[in-house]
């Protein structure tokens, strides 16, 4: 539904200065998606450099990206899972794939450090990447609030479910997940 006109009348920008850069509406919202897509992963490669372990290091990007996801769910939807054109969804697949990735290089440190079982790692990561979108934004997530407690009682939910399908069956008592005060919400 994005118009070229509309961006350029609230960038204040003329719409043929759009076009010098961005030939097409298409290339436009691909290149706003990769953007969105790359804040994203720093956000979470920095949460999980933070972290004091490899298994800390995996609680805290995907809990991240869980909280992240829920304070920007209509922004989350459409940069993963609203219907798109096909040149568009290839930017949004190749996110996505770059989310499995984090999850699968921190799946296999933590079980290299001896923190999780022998498994493999692509399959995982691809099923969690899958369940937190589906949990968090997807048509069977619960209904979205603006209601702190529960946004944060689902960013434990699914991290904790998340550790426990890698086979951490302990991570609350681990202190893996524990109460996550999510930031309030960024202006703009």
């Amino acid at each position: 539904a994005v118009q070229v006109a509309a961006v350029a009348a609230r960038t204040g920008i003329a719409t043929g200065t759009i076009y010098r850069y961005f030939p097409s509406k298409t290339d436009l919202v691909s290149a706003l998606v990769a953007s969105i897509a790359e804040s994203e992963l720093n956000a979470l490669r920095k949460a999980g450099r933070a972290a004091p372990g490899p298994l800390s290091a995996l609680a805290a990007t995907i809990a991240t990206f869980a909280a992240r996801a829920l304070r920007h769910r209509r922004l989350t939807w459409a940069v993963i899972a609203e219907p798109v054109d096909p040149e568009t969804e290839t930017v949004r697949v190749s996110f996505r794939r770059a989310l499995a990735d984090e999850l699968q290089a921190l799946i296999a440190a933590a079980m290299q450090a001896g923190l999780l079982p022998k498994q493999d790692t692509a399959l995982p990561a691809a099923a969690l990447v899958g369940g937190l979108l589906e949990g968090l934004i997807g048509p069977l997530a619960p209904d979205g609030d603006d209601d702190p407690a529960r946004a944060r009682d689902a960013v434990q939910a699914l991290t904790l479910f998340s550790l426990r399908a890698l086979g951490v069956v302990d991570a609350r008592a681990r202190g893996l997940v524990v109460q996550i005060a999510l930031p309030a919400p960024e202006e703009g």
